[in-house]
């Protein structure tokens, strides 16, 4: 009998194999159409969503979508773009990053807005609408899409404008360099076409010119 007992209390034991299995169940990722977002409740399999979805609970919350669904649709975006937005910019502040790869590391929160909720059907009409709105760079690519944040904070943008400048100012003075580098070489090329040819005027041979008819004497000591 005490084995029986003992062996019945094993079965809801917290450190039971099937226990542990149903933790570390819990921890992971579900199937994402296992999930209710209007009741932010994962089901683990089709049958446990059958069941969510017959339950009274349910039936409410979906009747209260019912009556303006525009307003949750437009909610769960709002809520799916400024996480979606946040994890980018945390993450790879405003590296060049592939979108699928962004998107990953966002659903690996398992408390994150599913897409399914959201107005966006695609990852890539998400990507699309953040390059038309300016809030990220999207490129297309035989890849696949690749997205980096574009950080609208005051401060980022006035030191973004400072190294503008500065980059602006230093091409600036390379310029004002080369320019007077090349002033130097021509005015030098000048002077040494003008010096060979003083030297080839100087090498030519003096021609006699005679002051007077009388004859020419040579004086030999």
């Amino acid at each position: 009998v005490e084995l029986q007992c003992t062996s019945a209390m094993g079965k809801h034991d917290f450190f039971s194999p099937k226990a542990i299995a149903n933790r570390i169940k819990s921890k992971g990722l579900q199937k994402l159409r296992w999930y209710c977002q209007m009741c932010e409740k994962q089901c683990r399999d089709e049958n446990g969503f059958k069941c969510h979805c017959a339950s009274e609970g349910h039936i409410r919350m979906m009747n209260m979508f019912a009556d303006d669904p525009e307003r949750f649709m437009n909610e769960y975006s709002r809520e799916f773009e400024q996480s979606f937005l946040e994890q980018l910019s945390r993450r790879h502040s405003t590296s060049r990053v592939h979108a699928n790869i962004s998107y990953q590391e966002f659903i690996s929160d398992k408390q994150h807005t599913h897409m399914n909720s959201t107005i966006w059907a695609t990852l890539s009409e998400f990507v699309k609408y953040l390059g038309r709105t300016g809030k990220v760079h999207a490129e297309d690519t035989p890849k696949g899409w690749y997205i980096s944040y574009i950080d609208r904070d005051p401060r980022v943008l006035a030191r973004q404008e400072a190294m503008m400048r500065k980059e602006r100012s230093d091409a600036d003075d390379e310029d004002r360099m080369q320019k007077f580098l090349e002033a130097q070489i021509a005015s030098a090329r000048e002077h040494e076409k003008a010096d060979d040819e003083d030297g080839d005027e100087s090498k030519k041979p003096a021609e006699f010119v005679r002051d007077s008819e009388a004859p020419i004497t040579l004086d030999v000591q």
